[in-house]
């Protein structure tokens, strides 16, 4: 199959996602041979079809690829994660992330999903460390951390003790 083909499959996959039209954007990506849909470009727009479906055993398998192929895509990491955690568990979920933290020591995105774990899992302080770390680097990460339901026990929780030595 001649290269005009698995790129005219592409171009309109690509389409059909960025006008919502996730179904159409699928036939498109099922006819493509297999190692076009195994490349970068293809495993996005895989990726975007199974998230807007719910899929996330397909999602996690994408993004797993999606990582292996660009480990330095935070992105790519924090997807892979949110995939795992619906698809198997949140412990799963847990050691992507701090895989993921290895290649991004100071991400935001991954500091605070890692806080919004160690919450759901009870350990507070970590949580709570985590999440201001994610804080302090983006401030945005603040208002998140007052809403989002992962937090919950964190936010119910009596503020940490003063520091005696602070």
């Amino acid at each position: 199959m001649s290269g005009v083909v698995p790129r005219w499959l592409l171009s309109h996959a690509r389409g059909y996602v960025e006008l919502g039209m996730f179904d159409a954007a699928a036939r498109e990506l099922a006819a493509l041979p297999a190692a076009v849909a195994e490349g970068e470009e293809a495993l996005d727009l895989f990726a975007a079809v199974h998230h807007e479906r719910r899929d996330w055993p397909a999602l996690a398998r994408v993004s797993e690829k999606l990582v292996q192929l660009r480990p330095d895509s935070a992105g790519a990491w924090v997807t892979w994660a949110y995939a795992v955690r619906r698809a198997t568990s949140l412990a799963a979920a847990e050691r992507i992330l701090l895989s993921g933290r290895e290649h991004h020591p100071r991400h935001p995105t991954i500091l605070f999903n890692l806080g919004c774990y160690a919450c759901q899992r009870g350990d507070l302080a970590l949580a709570r460390r985590f999440v201001e770390a994610a804080v302090a680097i983006d401030a945005a990460f603040r208002a998140l951390a007052e809403t989002d339901e992962d937090l919950e026990p964190l936010r119910r929780a009596p503020p940490p003790p003063a520091d005696a030595e602070g």
